[in-house]
């Protein structure tokens, strides 16, 4: 049997229950999560997914790697894209799930271990994901994520230019956020990969800023 890391356990347990229980307390919809981004950053979600993924043809598969209850599911059927997939490690979150984001196959696994197929989907994304990967295991993440995409890798992420652990992050001490440079690390560890898009969006409150990107797989860069 395969170790589980310690994020893993309690992503997939009581983390993942009390956060998950959080999420849910009000109806989720797409305008009440734009209202938040609105709040956070200035700018909606739904502006920001139109930036990146406007141009992309709806018909592509799509996976979403700790997908949650599939908000992030909402805003792209409302986008029109349709084939979509979700992987999730906590499988009580995936029944809550069920009842937010349809027609969506969703299968319990974790971003260490994707249970799908080598260049399975068009593209593969996180979003507020790979912080809670820590740093001595983020690269095995990073490799399952490039394997499992034939084309596009897209994410949203805290920022830093280096691994910085996030204290106190929801009510827990250690180990479990950190902010980084979350493209650099694909564009570092894969030469067929090229940057197509990159935007840093600040809070508006705080002094910490999140990164959006798209990734290109096969883009012939130079080394």
């Amino acid at each position: 049997m395969v170790k589980l890391t310690l994020q893993e356990q309690q992503w997939g347990g009581d983390l993942g229950n009390e956060y998950t229980a959080d999420i849910v307390k009000n109806p989720l919809s797409t305008e009440g999560t734009d209202k938040l981004y609105v709040k956070y950053y200035g700018i909606s979600r739904t502006k920001l997914n139109k930036e990146f993924l406007g141009k992309l043809d709806r018909s592509i598969k799509i996976l979403e790697v700790g997908c949650n209850v599939g908000v992030q599911f909402l805003y792209l059927q409302k986008m029109g894209f349709k084939n979509l997939y979700g992987v999730e490690i906590n499988p009580k979150v995936i029944e809550r799930g069920k009842s937010i984001a349809k027609n969506v196959s969703v299968v319990q696994g974790s971003a260490l271990d994707i249970p799908f197929k080598d260049n399975y989907f068009d593209l593969v994304f996180t979003s507020g994901v790979l912080i809670h990967i820590s740093p001595k295991d983020i690269k095995k993440a990073l490799k399952e994520i490039h394997r499992c995409s034939k084309k596009y890798i897209f994410g949203f992420e805290y920022f830093d230019e280096k691994f910085t652990e996030i204290l106190n992050w929801s009510r827990r001490k250690r180990k479990f956020a950190w902010k980084a440079n979350y493209p650099k690390l694909y564009l570092d560890s894969f030469k067929d990969l090229k940057l197509v898009k990159e935007k840093k969006v600040k809070y508006l409150a705080e002094n910490n800023t999140d990164v959006m990107y798209l990734l290109k797989k096969n883009g012939k860069r130079k080394s």
